[in-house]
């Protein structure tokens, strides 16, 4: 099961959840249960506190992905920056929606058990995040 919050900033951000539901996919395909997944949509002063609160990081990014995976069960809170998110599709060339599927991807595959620490990590992780884009209908 997938839940959408939003915490300081407008839910009319043009955030289409029943689209970023086909994300949860990758889950499956990774072998992987669905348990609980969390999607809180925030501002990127929010997201910020919590970088500094939990991680002790003093700059800004577009997810900060808690796990909460247990026995082969992918359950986990998401924190997504709708600021960052818009400002890297614009950065990117892409629409709103592609980034924010890639970024929940992201999150996805950190809860899968990937990581993006070197260099060889962050290129397994992109070549994962534009094979599930392609899934789910991103060209």
């Amino acid at each position: 099961m997938i839940q959408f919050f939003y915490e300081d900033c407008d839910k009319e951000v043009s955030i289409n959840e029943k689209e970023l539901l086909k994300t949860t996919q990758l889950i499956d395909i990774e072998g992987f249960k669905k348990g609980e997944l969390t999607v809180v949509f925030c501002s990127d002063a929010y997201l910020l506190t919590m970088n500094k609160q939990h991680l002790n990081h003093d700059y800004y990014t577009d997810i900060i992905t808690f796990s909460y995976v247990e026995d082969g069960i992918i359950s986990g809170d998401l924190f997504i920056s709708v600021d960052r998110v818009f400002e890297n599709a614009i950065h990117e060339r892409v629409s709103k929606q592609k980034e924010m599927a890639r970024v929940l991807i992201h999150g996805l595959l950190h809860l899968c058990g990937y990581n993006d620490k070197t260099k060889e990590e962050s290129r397994v992780m992109r070549l994962k995040e534009n094979q599930y884009l392609l899934m789910i209908g991103f060209t």
